[in-house]
């Protein structure tokens, strides 16, 4: 008789029903494409109806479980009635957000509102409304939240952005405490700079994309597929034991 050994925890999300905001394109279509491809079934969220809807037939072409909505997280009492008319969802991607870069002192409070409204005020209210649909429903899961190393350390230019990340950091770890009872997990993937329909603009000055890879030790920018494995790592039975802290995959930035 062969020696009994231990049973590595399943990284297969069948069964699993997920939800990933901003999930029209880059990131977000990215880690909705990991979750379908580990066996999730997935909803596409994002405020144009048009992107998602082509990203889900996208992933059902390929055989996977997908469909879309169209919902701007903004908007409070819409992610409420979404989230109440929906069957529970067991996996949360807290994914869309915007930034501003700029320095500090030319910031203005529309400039305030607008990253931390999205980026904060709207992530909290998103992972509350699902969460509170989990628990009406007895279910499990996990909420992930889409951070950025600009969480962890400060940047010139980006002190909106990092208050805002810097409090997706602190709202994720409150989240674990409060949740952990109820079985539902809460915890953040940290990226370095990803190329993106929406980060590309800024690579194109010679010197910030210089200035960048200066600091990411590992050479290179990032790309979304360096972040799937950590999506459906933080979904799967391997991180059942993992709440309220942080995957930073940054290329060494942080290091330093």
């Amino acid at each position: 008789m062969k020696p009994s050994l231990p049973q590595q925890p399943s990284f297969s999300l069948a069964g699993r029903r997920s939800v990933v905001t901003g999930a029209g394109r880059g990131i977000g279509l990215a880690l909705a494409t990991a979750l379908a491809r580990a066996g999730a079934e997935v909803t596409l969220v994002a405020r144009t109806a048009s992107e998602v809807e082509e990203g889900a037939a996208a992933l059902r072409a390929y055989g996977y479980k997908a469909q879309s909505a169209q919902l701007d997280i903004l908007d409070i009492a819409a992610v409420r009635t979404f989230f109440d008319t929906q069957q529970a969802f067991h996996v949360l991607v807290n994914n869309a957000g915007t930034n501003r870069p700029m320095p500090m002192q030319s910031a203005e409070p529309e400039d305030y509102d607008a990253v931390m409204g999205l980026n904060s005020r709207a992530a909290f209210f998103v992972a509350q409304a699902c969460a509170r649909k989990m628990i009406e429903a007895g279910e499990t899961g996990s909420l992930i939240h889409i951070g950025s190393q600009m969480g962890h350390v400060g940047g010139a230019n980006r002190a909106l952005y990092c208050a805002s990340k810097w409090a997706l950091e602190g709202m994720s770890k409150a989240f674990a405490l409060d949740l952990a009872s109820h079985g539902i997990r809460s915890n953040t993937i940290a990226p370095t700079f990803i190329e993106t329909p929406m980060t590309k603009p800024y690579f194109e000055d010679a010197d910030f994309r210089e200035e960048v890879l200066r600091k990411i030790k590992l050479g290179r920018l990032g790309r979304v597929e360096d972040l799937m494995g950590a999506v459906v790592f933080l979904t799967s039975d391997a991180a059942s034991l993992m709440t309220g802290s942080s995957i930073v995959i940054d290329g060494g930035w942080t290091a330093d």
